[in-house]
């Protein structure tokens, strides 16, 4: 795993936060269980080579690795080192010899085309700088008839997300979040667009009742990156409007509350198509 990688200021953000978060992402129970959907949906077999784009600790990665055998390959690429290290002990643990992690920018990527069966990206495809470009290179990885599949959120998802959108228009600022891929449309014209076919997406409605208290933690303002936006649109905000959004946030999502807590829908969407055999 190399050690050194060179980032530009969008990508680094995301890097620092991703490897903050490396020690915590295995806790609970949906991040796991979203990550065997995909690899189950992509029906991985003996032999196979894949690729997984931000493979954070390696969820998808050594999943596909026991599913590939000896005989396949798994590479799993991700910008943080913190979740790397997390997935480097993890498969360390459970003494797969068929699964390299590679520090590496996924829009950056130079393996040989046609090298891989399969691609899958577990819910980062919104972090691309360009999300198009990001696919066309992807589908260049790909041997002819290749599988792509990536997780894409339906712009009613994240309940913290939306109600940030909503009272930052007010303020002039629009913030992106899932809406590139926020539509069952939306995904299969970004894949039609890149050039794949044969495209499936799978609609399954996910997400739980979160309290008033854990729907204000969503709140990010400025201090974090914004998916596929640099720099955070929120910056051009002064402290005193930041101070107002923040209040009118937690307003509006008081107004949420019901008997058993504010439903955080997480509708996800499988998104898979393949390379065709023949340009």
């Amino acid at each position: 795993m190399n050690q050194q990688l060179d980032l530009n200021e969008y990508k680094q953000q995301i890097a620092d936060l991703y490897s903050c978060r490396g020690q915590t992402y295995d806790q609970g129970d949906w991040h796991p269980r979203i990550a065997h959907r995909l690899v189950k949906h992509a029906q991985i077999s003996q032999g196979q080579h894949v690729l997984d784009i931000a493979t954070g600790t390696g969820m998808v990665a050594i999943e596909a690795a026991q599913l590939v055998g000896f005989a396949g390959r798994v590479v799993g690429v991700d910008i943080s080192t913190g979740m790397l290290e997390q997935a480097k002990r993890k498969i360390e643990a459970l003494g797969l010899n068929n699964l390299e992690l590679v520090l590496a920018d996924a829009e950056k990527l130079n393996f040989p085309a046609n090298s891989f069966d399969v691609v899958l990206c577990s819910s980062a495809l919104i972090w691309m700088a360009d999300v198009p470009a990001a696919l066309r290179l992807w589908h260049q990885l790909l041997k002819p008839g290749g599988l792509i599949g990536f997780h894409a959120f339906a712009d009613t998802a994240f309940v913290g997300g939306v109600t940030m959108q909503k009272v930052a228009q007010k303020y002039g600022v629009s913030l992106a979040f899932s809406k590139p891929t926020g539509t069952i449309e939306k995904c299969h014209d970004l894949l039609k667009t890149a050039g794949f076919e044969t495209i499936e997406i799978k609609s399954e409605q996910d997400g739980s009742y979160i309290s008033l208290q854990q729907a204000k933690r969503m709140w990010s303002g400025g201090s974090h990156p914004a998916p596929g936006q640099f720099p955070n649109p929120m910056n051009q905000l002064s402290s005193g409007q930041l101070e107002k959004l923040k209040a009118e946030f937690e307003a509006e999502l008081a107004v949420l509350v019901t008997q058993q807590g504010i439903w955080n829908d997480i509708t996800t969407f499988y998104t898979f198509g393949r390379k065709p055999l023949s340009n």
